[in-house]
């Protein structure tokens, strides 16, 4: 590290996150108010710096340890994607979707290590969120959806994954909708109402863990052994650094880093009535993911309402505009009534927008960055499973251990570098116009 880190961008309102307007008022905020001193210092509130912080006071209990957020822990990115652990490959579509049998495994260990981690934390602190291992459905519309499943299904069968399908009638079950034509179910994702996960998973870190909300980092300046963070209202002294800022961390003072922050979009219903629900049908609580994966992403909660995901936007500020808002939730609006026809009067309450991390060769940060200085950055868009196992792994990593999983990570690629802007601007926007048009019916 140089001898000052400067930090470019910090989290936005960027909508209503209906995960978080939905849960009871959160406790007050402990903001950095003072100058203080602590051994670590986690910077980054999401699944990935809350997994860190609790590892790291597990390992080390005598430790003092400080956990920083820009925002309220659960408001942000963290709190606003669609709540899927998911443990399997990601890219379905692809026609390189077995790179190799190891690799794939490899993945799948890693995804379900930080599934495990965090289920474990749930049960012990008994964390309201809704924690289901119900497995989740991958739908098609057509019969393009449907090739793309059927190749899904192969790579499973490689990786001796069980799966089943599902016809038109039987999907239909589920989601009281006659819209999909089949469906493949996975039972090994988890899915969780991600802000109330976040909050729990805060309010239950070990007693040698201080929360710092409404805290963004201004700056870190190396000062001997110590690193100094400088906030509006304070600065700590601390011994070592965690970075876990994700998306946040596509600039560090200016400089590129081959990150992404690509942004998705979701809306939440009003709370269905008790005649639209029987209008509904289907079963009570469900997850669904497109078999293009840039369709539309739906759940029917616990709670009668519905989630709906779609839309992404290259937004290396790190804010999206009125109009981005309002153009998703047009296009949710449109998804929404193509689905549920009999819900006609079921309004959209919320929408929102947050940003995935991601890089053009699926490379992320882990490891050392300078001397007293770790990373753990970039989920690739399986940011609670990827970024829950990278948070505990990079705490070990600090701490000197080693595993097959550590090594893992520290082999990975780096972010491959991307052309400047605004050539990149140009180049990523029409890059997800042309997969968005390609979705077609799976919007």
């Amino acid at each position: 590290m140089t001898s000052k880190l400067e930090f470019a961008r910090f989290p936005a309102p960027d909508g209503v996150n209906g995960w978080w307007e939905s849960l009871p008022p959160p406790a007050p905020a402990v903001a950095v108010s003072s100058e203080c001193r602590y051994d670590w210092v986690v910077v980054g509130g999401g699944i990935t710096g809350l997994c860190a912080a609790r590892r790291l006071a597990e390992l080390a209990p005598d430790a003092s340890i400080a956990l920083v957020e820009a925002d309220r822990i659960g408001r942000t990115t963290a709190g606003r994607n669609s709540g899927f652990f998911v443990d399997l490959p990601h890219d379905i579509s692809s026609e390189s979707y077995s790179r190799s049998v190891e690799a794939d495994k490899a993945d799948v260990r890693f995804q379900r290590h930080g599934i495990d981690y965090v289920r474990s934390a749930v049960k012990a602190h008994k964390i309201e969120c809704d924690w289901r291992d119900d497995g989740k459905f991958h739908a098609s519309v057509n019969r393009k959806g449907h090739a793309a499943l059927a190749h899904f299904a192969e790579g499973l069968e490689r990786i001796d994954e069980g799966f089943e399908w599902l016809d038109a009638a039987a999907i239909a079950k589920v989601t009281g909708t006659d819209f999909y034509e089949g469906a493949l179910f996975t039972p090994g994702c988890s899915t969780v109402q991600p802000a109330a996960l976040m909050r729990g998973l805060a309010a239950s870190l070990p007693g040698n863990v201080q929360v710092f909300e409404f805290s963004a980092v201004k700056r870190i300046d190396d000062q001997g052994l110590s690193k100094v963070l400088t906030f509006a209202g304070g600065k700590i002294v601390a011994k070592r650094v965690i970075l876990c800022t994700n998306a946040y961390a596509a600039t560090f003072g200016g400089h590129p880093n081959g990150l992404l922050p690509v942004y998705t979009f979701a809306s939440m219903t009003r709370v269905m009535k008790p005649e639209e629900v029987r209008r509904l049908g289907g079963t009570r609580s469900w997850s669904l993911i497109p078999a293009d994966p840039m369709g539309s992403t739906v759940r029917r909660l616990i709670t009668d309402r519905i989630c709906v995901r779609n839309h992404f936007a290259f937004r290396p500020n790190l804010e999206v505009s009125p109009a981005d808002l309002a153009k998703a939730k047009s296009l949710h609006q449109r998804s929404f009534d193509r689905r549920f026809p009999m819900l006609k009067d079921v309004e959209l309450e919320y929408t929102w927008g947050g940003p995935l991390c991601l890089s053009a060769n699926n490379g992320a940060l882990f490891g050392r960055r300078a001397d007293g200085v770790f990373e753990a950055v970039g989920c690739n868009g399986l940011g609670l499973s990827r970024g829950s196992a990278s948070g505990k792994l990079i705490a070990e990593y600090a701490l000197g251990q080693s595993s097959d999983l550590v090594r893992q990570l520290l082999n990975q690629p780096h972010p491959r570098s991307l052309p400047v802007r605004p050539i990149a601007d140009v180049a990523v926007s029409a890059a997800i116009w042309v997969k968005e048009f390609s979705a077609g019916a799976e919007l």
